[in-house]
């Protein structure tokens, strides 16, 4: 399984909703909360050219926000990725 790591922020709602995601899929993730320090949302926004949590990835798979991860999911693309 490859790993998952989300970028997070206190009181996002749709990081919240991606944690449940992959919870309900069985999955673990690391998160790294970019709130927590100073320089840890920078260091997001250069990885990923956005501003926005959550950001994820799967693997070396960029994978995009809560909105571009459930649409993996609705299209049935989400299982196999975490099967690789």
């Amino acid at each position: 399984m490859p790993q998952i790591i989300i970028y997070t922020a206190k009181f996002c709602p749709y990081c919240t909703m991606a944690k449940k995601l992959f919870e309900r899929k069985g999955v673990g993730y690391t998160e790294i909360n970019v709130d927590a320090e100073p320089g840890l949302r920078e260091q997001m926004v250069e990885k990923t050219k956005r501003r926005t949590v959550p950001q994820i990835y799967i693997g070396e798979r960029h994978i995009g926000g809560f909105d571009d991860l459930h649409a993996l999911d609705v299209r049935q693309e989400l299982d196999p990725l975490l099967q690789v």
